[in-house]
């Protein structure tokens, strides 16, 4: 699993990265809640994530595990569609967000419980 998570992070910062080469190159800095969303959230967290799964497979091998992992990727990029269409003008994804946000919350706590349940010195 922390290989997966690695590589679904560098999707995470290649659009991450993407989005903040547009907002420099246009001159628009609106998506700026997106960017940093999507490069914490994604690039960064994930990755970390990815290496400690790596680093201790029983860690990466628990139910708490494997339901962070399907959390934060279906909570991440709904927040993220969201975040976009509102910083656009749309009050109506605000439900979306509020959702997506949720499920990405429930997915970090449970990636803090897992480690402090299963991480031991050896």
């Amino acid at each position: 699993m922390g290989i997966k998570l690695i590589r679904i992070s560098v999707i995470y910062f290649m659009i991450g990265v993407c989005i903040g080469l547009y907002m420099s190159m246009v001159h628009d800095y609106s998506l700026t809640p997106v960017h940093v969303h999507i490069n914490l959230l994604g690039w960064t967290a994930l990755t970390l994530a990815g290496l400690i799964y790596h680093l201790f497979p029983a860690v990466s091998s628990t139910k708490l595990a494997k339901a962070h992992f399907w959390l934060h990727n279906v909570g991440l990029p709904l927040m993220m569609i969201g975040l976009f269409f509102l910083v656009l003008g749309s009050e109506a994804v605000v439900p979306l967000i509020a959702a997506g946000g949720f499920l990405t919350t429930v997915g970090i706590l449970l990636f803090g419980v897992n480690i402090l349940r299963e991480l031991k010195a050896e």
